[in-house]
């Protein structure tokens, strides 16, 4: 390799490696002057820079006569080609949303669901009754500034169409930077929800030192933004409604709409012994686990080594672990070193009717969290889900994860983190299938009082309305 090939291959692992640990601008002033080749990779990352320092899409203004009850939600993926905890929340808001008597259409990102495999995909999806629009042009923008651009327009021209009073997009920031120049351009109001903290979760994957890179304090800035110029932000839970005051929303303008079931998870559940006939597992069995994304901050490792600490004291005690995701073959060596390899039942990911299934199967579900910025504020969908299902749910001790399961009320409480304390509140509940029920039992009916789609659809049609009969267009 001659000097000069040498020079350029340090520069660009160099770059990479300051993108990776956040430092977008280092990243970029590395490849400046570089060979072809690499202004490539420079031009690439300056553009999504400038996204991050502030760019906005440009657009006209268009009139049109907005249709009543009529919203239009842009999404980041969807079903049926993603089954994520996103996507079945958004299609439950839809469903639920058009039973309440609402028009909808939802838009997925430019270039999905192409970008992820599907190279057959369609211009539209009719799910459920409810149609998802893709954004699939002949060629996409190089930079990721022009990709918005380009999304902008092609969800202005759908909405010009639609002709919708309101416009609804969910974070990341980006999605908000799209929907609040078409609704400018339209001239309607826009809600902006807010389903997680990204900055927190792609720090999450790094060092606490990312929390001091440039990538996280852009990142926190036009999250808090996008907020601060939506006309409604709505959230999960109580622990991040305090996020989104502390980042100057007034709370007048805030609404909480929690996960929540609706469908299959309104009917009775099915016996244990049932769901695990349908499932292939014994009957006569103890089980544990969860449904979940396989990733570091959800704790599964914590969970195994509970699971090792009771399996010799419990030996009809297995483990079942829903789901896939970065952690798994961790977790699959784990097991492999503990010697519990046929006592523990890794599924992959399944089906949202097969996941349910699999709750029902379970004693107990678990949410071994870490203790993390992102796991304090986010509530996950699942372990509603199973309360659903009239199973206890022991959780980590964890603010949002607390305003789910109550102590000794549905579930339990462990700390995080501490695979011995965990252990112990579990072998607590296996040693007592009255206590189990009682607790499944009173999870259901708070369930079925508080956290259902239909509910949280009646909530987003009293806000949209007040919305629209309210709306003045802020200046830009």
């Amino acid at each position: 390799m001659s000097q000069a090939a040498a020079s350029q291959q340090l520069s660009a692992t160099k770059a990479r490696r300051q993108w990776y640990d956040g430092e977008m601008s280092a990243a970029v002033e590395v490849l400046d002057g570089q060979c072809r080749k690499l202004s490539k990779q420079r031009r690439r990352l300056e553009s999504e820079l400038r996204v991050f320092e502030g760019w906005r899409p440009s657009l006209s203004k268009v009139n049109i006569s907005s249709e009543p009850q009529r919203v239009l939600h842009l999404l980041t993926n969807s079903v049926p080609h993603t089954s994520s905890g996103y996507a079945r929340r958004s299609h439950a808001i839809l469903t639920a949303q058009q039973a309440a008597g609402w028009d909808t259409l939802a838009v997925t990102r430019l270039g999905y669901p192409v970008q992820i495999g599907v190279l057959t995909a369609r211009d539209s999806d009719v799910v459920d009754g409810v149609r998802y629009q893709r954004l699939l042009p002949s060629q996409l923008s190089k930079s990721m500034n022009g990709r918005l651009q380009q999304q902008s327009e092609g969800l202005l021209r759908i909405a010009r169409d639609f002709r919708p009073s309101v416009l609804h997009t969910t974070t990341h920031f980006v999605n908000g930077l799209v929907v609040r120049e078409v609704a400018q351009a339209l001239d309607v109001p826009w809600v902006y929800e807010v389903r997680g903290q990204l900055a927190d979760t792609w720090a999450s994957t790094r060092g606490p030192e990312a929390r001091n890179s440039e990538r996280y304090r852009l990142f926190v800035e036009r999250e808090a933004e996008i907020m601060r110029s939506a006309d409604l932000v709505v959230t999960l839970g109580e622990a991040m409604k305090q996020n989104i005051l502390a980042a100057g929303v007034p709370e007048e303008r805030i609404l909480i709409s929690p996960n929540a079931v609706g469908g299959e998870y309104l009917r009775e559940p099915i016996h244990h012994g049932a769901a695990r006939q349908a499932m292939g597992l014994a009957q006569d069995g103890l089980y544990i686990g969860t449904v979940s994304s396989l990733v570091d901050y959800e704790g599964l490792d914590d969970l195994v080594t509970a699971f090792a600490m009771l399996a010799p004291r419990l030996p009809k005690l297995r483990l079942v672990v829903v789901g896939d995701g970065t952690a798994a073959p961790a977790l699959r060596s784990q097991v492999q070193r503990l010697g519990l390899a046929e006592r523990v039942i890794f599924t992959g990911r399944v089906p949202a009717e097969q996941a349910r299934l699999y709750h029902q199967a379970l004693d107990v579900f678990v949410v071994p969290r870490k203790d993390l910025s992102v796991t304090r504020s986010v509530t996950p969908l699942k372990p509603v889900e199973a309360l659903a299902c009239a199973r206890p749910v022991v959780a980590s001790r964890l603010e949002a994860l607390c305003e789910i399961v109550h102590d000794g009320v549905n579930g339990r409480v462990a700390e995080p983190s501490d695979p011995t304390g965990l252990a112990e509140v579990l072998l607590d509940l296996l040693e007592d299938e009255g206590l189990r029920e009682r607790l499944g039992a009173a999870g259901r009916q708070g369930v079925l009082a508080t956290r259902t789609w239909k509910a949280n659809a009646d909530a987003y049609a009293r806000a949209y309305e007040t919305l629209v009969s309210n709306y003045t267009r802020k200046a830009s």
